[in-house]
């Protein structure tokens, strides 16, 4: 008999519905592991039990009177720590905003509310969102529950961990440049980088706009489906919202992949991909062929242009966002402040912000700054676009594009964070769809020696339907979702 943290959102609304489970007794459960293993893990940087245990209880109040109930009726939910949170400290893991508490909900928190969901808490980053591994939070590293020597990805790392730790069934990530894909390979779970504009980013903290989107991490893809499903949507308050009917994403949930064609770009299996991680690509294709897909090789002749497009936009566009942080009207700020504006806004800059954050800053200042706006951030746009026409190529002939999630292993915790190259070197598969747009997912789909292998599924715009239903007749044709770290 599994213990109620153990089961999948799916199960769960389904005995809380019938109160089999109340949904007090399932919050309760996610409360009581986290007390167990969260020392270890270090996924969370603000709890909030007695919140949640009291709306559990409300829900449960609903269920016996007969009221009518959201679709994620008691079922726990973490939350990014970038997400605004009303009343709810939200730091985005930087002593910048360390006291931050937002005076409103982020749309997708309204959602998720207005479906009867509990919000547990707000989970570790990489500062800012600026990062690879979650090294760079202020409030410490997140471990890999595969093994805690290694890093759980990032910079959603906070939130896949505690997705695969059993810490919480599902879990909200934001993605810029692979940040809820990469720590959803790394940690084995499945993650989903939505199309631009089809989730809300009102109360996103901003990092670089034209780039990320808020998705779902979650245990299994009907769980993805599910949240994928209630966070989706127009919202007015967006400007890039796109206004669409809402969808059903399980309602795409077939075991069936016969007829789709699916693109194998040879860019995402060159130079630099480990051994381990091709075969076990290969062997998804080769698995989902057997099902009744059709495969071929495609090519993506621009894709070698995409980290160094990416970083010069990202960095960019965060020098911008950023400049807002001065000390003075919020932020941190030093206690000892004398001297003239631009000497106290320095100041507290240069204490409020890591290491990494500060390099991006400048370097993006860099990239706007007269005699190089040109010669960099304008060219970079330019090729951004050239990018965008050779996936829209590539996927004309195909329904979906299929490669590795990441290139590489999860490595130890440590081993690169001295190496900012190396860093972004591991983004190189993941930032082209956020340089197009285009939606793409992370689904576990192998092993070795102990760490997970995430297979990415890349499809058309606001074809996020298609690509759940390649994940899903993967998974349920595979173990490999079933497997859980031991802690």
């Amino acid at each position: 008999m599994p213990k109620p943290y153990e089961i999948s959102a799916e199960e769960a609304a389904v005995k809380i519905r019938t109160q089999e489970l109340t949904a007090e007794e399932y919050v309760a459960s996610v409360f009581n592991r986290i007390t167990q293993i969260e020392k270890r893990i270090n996924a969370f940087i603000t709890l909030t039990k007695q919140t949640a245990l009291q709306t559990a209880r409300q829900i449960d109040e609903k269920i016996r009177k007969g009221e009518k109930l959201g679709c994620l009726a008691g079922i726990p939910i973490a939350v990014k720590d970038n997400i605004c949170t009303r009343g709810v400290r939200t730091t985005c893991s930087s002593r910048m905003l360390k006291d931050f508490v937002p005076p409103y909900d982020a749309t997708v928190i309204e959602k998720l509310i207005n479906q009867d969901a509990v919000i547990i808490g707000k989970t570790n980053m990489d500062e800012f969102a600026m990062g690879t591994t979650t090294e760079t939070s202020y409030f410490g590293a997140t471990h890999n529950p595969w093994n805690l020597k290694k890093v759980p990805g990032g910079s959603s790392g906070g939130s896949a961990a505690a997705v695969t730790a059993e810490e919480t069934p599902l879990a909200l990530g934001s993605d810029t440049g692979g940040s809820v894909r990469c720590p959803a390979s790394y940690c084995s779970t499945v993650g989903l980088k939505p199309t631009y504009g089809l989730v809300s980013r009102y109360g996103l903290i901003s990092y670089a706009n034209s780039l990320e989107q808020i998705g779902p991490l979650a245990r299994n893809v009907y769980d993805c489906a599910l949240l994928l499903s209630v966070i989706s949507g127009h919202d007015a308050r967006d400007s890039t919202s796109v206004n669409m009917p809402p969808s059903d994403y399980t309602a795409f949930l077939k075991n069936d992949v016969k007829g789709l064609k699916i693109g194998v770009p040879q860019e995402f299996l060159g130079e630099g991909v480990e051994d381990a991680v091709r075969k076990a690509v290969w062997d998804a294709v080769n698995l989902l062929e057997t099902l009744g897909a059709e495969y071929e090789e495609v090519t993506v002749p621009t894709m070698r242009h995409a980290l160094p497009a990416y970083y010069i936009v990202a960095m960019s566009e965060a020098s911008s966002n950023l400049a807002r942080y001065d000390g003075l009207r919020y932020g941190f700020r030093v206690k000892k402040d004398d001297g003239d504006w631009s000497t106290i806004y320095a100041e507290d800059r240069r204490a409020g912000f890591g290491t990494e954050v500060r390099r991006r800053i400048i370097l993006g200042t860099y990239a706007l700054s007269a005699g190089y706006y040109d010669e960099y951030y304008l060219k970079a746009l330019r090729v951004r676009t050239l990018i965008r026409r050779d996936f829209e190529k590539a996927l004309k002939k195909c329904d979906v594009l299929v490669g590795p999630t990441m290139p590489i292993l999860p490595f130890n915790l440590g081993e690169k964070i001295d190496d900012p190259l190396a860093l972004y070197m591991c983004d190189v598969l993941t930032v082209p769809a956020n340089l197009t747009g285009y939606p793409a997912a992370s689904i576990p789909c192998g092993f070795k020696n102990g760490l997970p292998i995430g297979l990415q599924i890349i499809g058309k715009p606001f074809d996020e339907g298609t690509i759940l239903r390649v994940a899903y007749t993967f998974e349920r044709n595979t173990d490999f979702h079933k497997r859980r770290p031991i802690l």
